[in-house]
């Protein structure tokens, strides 16, 4: 081939990436489909906060002193959530 007909398509394979992206955002723990009733519902969906998932904290090995509020999120989450 000629070095000025090359492209970036032709030098880059994107099927492992673009699978990647879609089975993280597609089947992870962590995503989830946006609420979007209303602005504040989005809102509030976009704040929510998890330690649980891959990487994270199991429902079995959570104790009660994870699970409890730590002085630095008081002002990042909202507590009747």
């Amino acid at each position: 081939q000629d070095v000025e007909a090359i492209t970036p398509q032709t030098l880059i394979n994107i099927r492992p990436v673009v699978a990647a992206i879609k089975e993280f955002f597609g089947t992870s723990q962590l995503s989830q489909f946006m609420d979007q009733n209303n602005p504040l519902s989005g809102l509030t969906h976009k704040r929510r906060l998890s330690a649980l998932g891959p990487g994270g904290l199991s429902r079995e090995r959570a104790g009660l002193e994870v699970r409890d509020a730590h002085p630095s999120h008081y002002g990042r989450m909202c507590p009747i959530e």
